[in-house]
């Protein structure tokens, strides 16, 4: 201690918790109250040695900046069994891999209902003992290059929203909107379900994509820009991104198809989710752009099973490092209740990878009554998120917050050094197979699957 410092007035900053903040308060002695916290339990060590990589900071600038400049665009709508090489009894499901054993409930319903839509099965009982005994094989939709929300489930089927990175040139891949209720992607098999799959298979799929090739590809970026400045957070509210969409395609979904064009227009006009399938294709067009960096520790993929939660980091390949799925805590829907709750589900958190979703929450103040609490809870909702992540989108702006750029780029590093997670907000599934979404809320990721890729880097 110098005597200049003796002579001088003290002057304190306080860290951690309050207790020491609150006294002096109370005292009314001038002090600095930093929001500090610990890193997550056990990754200290493996954070000293990440953060003192040489190759860190560029790493990261370079993921980032693919992501954010990436540019997707609808450019087609085309069968899964075309696209993605999909042969027959193979089927598509969300988040890390997992078998029928490990299954939850709507992944296991969302099954059946592929196997009977495919003709595999005269039944749910037959179905069932089908994906049983192994006779479907089953892999993630990430590997693939496709995003499927909720359960996720892609037949061969199945018809695919394609978009195109027309700065970087990736093309990813996600399967149509099929509205809200008893849907399969909530994991529900009813017959009702199965007729609008073939639906969509015969007149929605064929009508889209002859209606992409008049009108030429879709600016989604633009869109989801304009979209977000009209109250959207583009993961549970795609009102505005929806009726942008249908003012664009309508057009030439009537000189398309005169025959099929009201039927159409009627389908996608009521259902205020129908954009979120191609937004979750941009997502994982632009997230795959910043992929493969060595040394970066951005995230570039944060996906759910209804069983594990799991994320995948740009320098570290097509690792999962994973940990159990939450329980959203939200709305209800009827006489639903957390009892009816399955676990987190669904590849649809490609929305918050790329600084949307719960990232983009204070540019979406209607969204709060949906998945509970209130503005200012949104508001700080997106503020926190800027704390885990490595830059603001140039283009994704959020007007309450005077046009900033959304949080973009989640940075392992950053998650353990503060302990502060994701917000994800999402649909809530029916434990039960067959049940269907029963509510909406927000969720958190499991820690220890930042805690598991941050020793992966530390180990590389």
């Amino acid at each position: 201690m110098t005597l200049s410092m003796l002579q001088s007035e003290a002057r304190v900053i306080t860290a951690g918790t309050a207790v020491l903040a609150e006294a002096l308060t109370r005292q009314a002695v001038p002090h600095l109250a930093v929001d500090w916290r610990p890193p997550l339990a056990g990754t200290a060590p493996a954070l000293a040695k990440v953060l003192a990589d040489p190759r860190r900071e560029q790493a990261n600038a370079t993921a980032v900046g693919r992501m954010t400049s990436s540019r997707p665009r609808l450019t087609g709508v085309r069968p899964a069994a075309e696209v993605l090489g999909l042969p027959p009894r193979t089927f598509l499901h969300a988040g890390p891999p997992i078998d029928w054993e490990r299954a939850s409930g709507p992944m296991r319903g969302a099954l059946i209902g592929a196997a009977l839509f495919e003709g595999l099965a005269a039944d749910a009982a037959e179905a069932e003992r089908l994906l049983v005994s192994g006779g479907v094989t089953l892999d993630s939709c990430h590997h693939h290059r496709a995003v499927g929300p909720m359960a996720g489930v892609v037949s061969p089927s199945m018809w695919m929203f394609e978009v195109t990175d027309e700065e970087h040139g990736g093309t990813a891949y996600c399967s149509l909107n099929e509205g809200l209720g008893k849907v399969l992607r909530y994991g529900a098999y009813g017959p009702e379900v199965v007729e609008r799959l073939r639906w969509m298979g015969e007149v929605l799929g064929p009508v889209l994509a002859a209606a992409l090739a008049l009108s030429g590809p879709v600016d989604l970026r633009s869109l989801i820009a304009q979209a977000l400045q009209m109250g959207d957070e583009l993961h549970n509210r795609n009102r505005a991104a929806t009726s942008l969409f249908v003012r664009e395609i309508a057009p030439a979904i009537v000189d398309a198809s005169p025959r099929y064009a009201s039927e159409v227009l009627r389908f996608v006009n009521g259902n205020d989710h129908f954009f979120l399938n191609a937004g979750m294709a941009a997502g994982k067009v632009s997230a795959d752009a910043a992929r493969d960096v060595p040394g970066s520790s951005m995230v570039v993929a944060m996906a759910r099973n209804g069983t594990d939660f799991g994320i995948q980091v740009s320098g570290l390949g097509d690792r999962w490092f994973t940990g159990p799925a939450g329980v959203p805590d939200g709305l209800y829907l009827g006489a639903y209740g957390p009892q009816d709750a399955n676990p987190d589900i669904g590849d649809s958190t490609i929305t918050e990878t790329g600084g949307l979703g719960g990232f983009a929450m204070a540019a979406a103040p209607a969204i709060v009554r949906f998945v509970g609490g209130d503005v200012s809870d949104a508001i700080t909702a997106t503020r926190s998120m800027y704390e885990i992540t490595l830059a603001e989108h140039p283009a994704y702006q959020i007007p309450g917050l005077g046009f900033r750029g959304t949080p973009t780029g989640i940075d392992v590093t950053l998650v353990a050094r503060t302990g502060v997670l994701p917000v994800v907000n999402t649909g809530i599934a029916g434990r039960v197979a067959g049940t269907g979404q029963v509510g909406a809320g927000l969720v958190s990721p499991p820690a220890e699957a930042f805690a598991a890729a941050l020793a992966a880097l530390a180990d590389e």
